[in-house]
């Protein structure tokens, strides 16, 4: 279940990423400093993950990930291109919580 999540989220797939999460789905997001915004329900978190998907020259890359039993961590790099063309990028880490076989809680976290 991670690795497909990972793969769809990865590749800007909303509607995969979607498909994997429970309908109570909850979201906490790493801006803005410090506390990010939750995000809960379907339909929120598509709102922000669709704002996320629209950074211009959008990689994530999956560096480290483990699930046991119903939790799990994906250690990630996120890489984007500015508006005024610099490239930027961030390093964070996921903790996950998982419930009927989807992805129920993601609560994202980054260095610095």
């Amino acid at each position: 279940m991670l690795a497909a999540f990972n793969a769809a989220f990865g590749a800007c797939d909303l509607d995969g990423s979607m498909a994997l999460v429970t309908d109570d789905m909850v979201f906490e997001s790493t801006s803005p400093a410090p506390d990010g915004v939750r995000h809960e329900g379907a339909d929120a978190v598509r709102q922000a993950w669709s704002e996320v998907f629209d950074t211009k020259d959008l990689t994530f890359t999956e560096e480290e990930s483990h699930v046991d039993g119903d939790r799990g961590f994906v250690r990630w790099r996120f890489d984007w291109t500015s508006h005024d063309g610099s490239p930027g990028h961030v390093r964070g880490v996921d903790i996950l919580r998982f419930r009927d076989g989807k992805l129920a809680e993601k609560l994202s976290y980054v260095k610095g």
